[in-house]
């Protein structure tokens, strides 16, 4: 594959006789969006931490731009999940940023008039990026979840990474701020950057998806939206009675036995 980013080739992970993967081979062009959906407790995450380093594989290798994975990588970009940060905290979206910059460093240096200089710049171009200039002096616990999941992703582009993983980062906003950061991520996409998107509801990033990798129980199907959110295959992932409908465009999942981020049993999933 030209410009392979991300190599995973055999790859499992289990703790001890629970195994959450095996068996997973997934190749990830610079350029490409996929969207890794499935229940809670199947491993999506935990395939974000082996590829950050902070987990290793059961057997199986994993790659990054052809080199082995490593803690603390300033080629991949992390977005977490959103969630509300203290009211009274003075740091500010500019600050946010630089760790991005500056973060995987220990200690503190003195920095010379141009080093300064570099990392103004930098942490300005990461925020112009996300339409964030206006949020470099705002206190982060005065934000919006819209705004602070702007910043989190100028904060993740600082070091211009060639991988960005994107952690649910859709959680908990309303659905206009939603639109607005999945455009986002798919614009940084586009300039060649490879995007891993976590998400339980497919639908806010239809519109952006290569692949999705749909993770259920141990089983695993990779392949297109269409070829992914049909009846018959999460069927089969789930080992029970699926039915998938498009409705206006947007699918709509029914089942017994789903269980994504809290909706209830039986309910749709939009």
């Amino acid at each position: 594959m030209a410009d392979e980013i991300v190599c995973l080739s055999g790859a499992r992970l289990a703790f001890g006789e629970r195994v959450l993967w095996d068996h997973l081979d997934l190749k990830v062009a610079a350029g490409e969006f996929i969207a890794i959906l499935g229940p809670n407790g199947t491993g999506k995450t935990s395939l974000f931490k082996v590829l950050l380093g902070q987990l290793p594989l059961s057997a199986g290798t994993a790659t990054i731009a052809g080199s082995p994975v490593e803690s603390g990588s300033e080629r991949i970009g992390y977005v977490p999940q959103h969630r509300a940060v203290d009211r009274g905290l003075s740091l500010r979206g500019q600050d946010l940023v630089r760790l991005g910059v500056d973060g995987h460093r220990w200690g503190i240096a003195p920095l010379n008039p141009a080093e300064r200089g570099r990392r103004r710049e930098i942490v300005e171009r990461a925020l112009a990026q996300v339409h964030a200039l206006k949020l470099a002096k705002v206190p982060v616990g005065v934000m919006s979840g819209g705004e602070l999941q702007r910043v989190r992703i100028a904060q993740a582009l600082a070091s211009d990474p060639v991988l960005l993983l994107c952690d649910e980062p859709l959680l908990n906003l309303d659905p206009a701020s939603a639109r607005l950061v999945a455009k986002l991520i798919d614009r940084r996409r586009q300039s060649g950057t490879a995007v891993m998107f976590v998400t339980h509801e497919v639908n806010p990033v239809v519109p952006y998806v290569d692949r999705v990798l749909y993770l259920v129980n141990g089983r695993f199907r990779i392949g297109t939206v269409a070829e992914v959110m049909t009846s018959e295959t999460l069927s089969e992932l789930y080992q029970a009675d699926i039915q998938v409908v498009q409705v206006g465009g947007r699918y709509v999942v029914v089942g017994e036995h789903l269980d994504h981020s809290g909706h209830t049993h039986g309910h749709a999933h939009e």
